[in-house]
């Protein structure tokens, strides 16, 4: 029998996940998107695995940069999330006058005082459903000085997790 999308959205809800805001700079254009749907892969080279709804406005400039970074969020950034998800109405280059943004290696937005940014490069593109589904291999790593409260999202709504929460 099959599982009805509401059951699995339903079900998924109940999976806690780090926010993240995802960014990539390059020919294609500024974009970036929030996502929970971010994990290791392999350390060995060190990659990520990023999931993409195809309906982001800044789809394809992911796909033409090339570049991605992804920027944990802490306590502090539930706002900026709400931006990068599309909540405020601020869409495309003009979400990136919230936030203090930063490059390293590759060009792609990292934001002063995430709590880690991943800089990467990326690898494969796999398309699934309505998502694609980005690998991408890790060039350089940013920590926050201090450690914070992580923001996750979990039933919905966001929380926070940590030595600050």
């Amino acid at each position: 029998m099959p599982i009805e999308r509401k059951e699995f959205r339903d079900a998924m809800a109940r999976l806690p996940a780090a926010v993240n805001i995802v960014t990539t700079d390059g020919p294609g254009g500024l974009g970036g998107f929030t996502a929970s749907a971010v994990c290791s892969v392999t350390d060995s080279p060190p990659t990520l695995l990023v999931c993409m709804n195809r309906s982001v406005s800044s789809c394809e400039a992911f796909r033409q940069n090339g570049v991605l970074a992804v920027n944990t969020l802490c306590g502090t950034h539930q706002d900026l999330s709400g931006v990068f998800a599309g909540f405020t109405g601020v869409d495309g280059a003009a979400r990136f006058n919230s936030g203090t943004w930063r490059k390293l290696h590759t060009g792609a937005p990292v934001l002063e005082g995430a709590l880690v940014a991943f800089d990467a490069r990326i690898t494969d593109v796999v398309e699934k459903g309505t998502h694609l589904v980005m690998f991408a291999e890790i060039e350089a790593i940013r920590t926050a000085d201090g450690v914070e409260a992580a923001l996750l999202y979990f039933a919905r709504d966001y929380h926070l997790v940590g030595k600050a929460a």
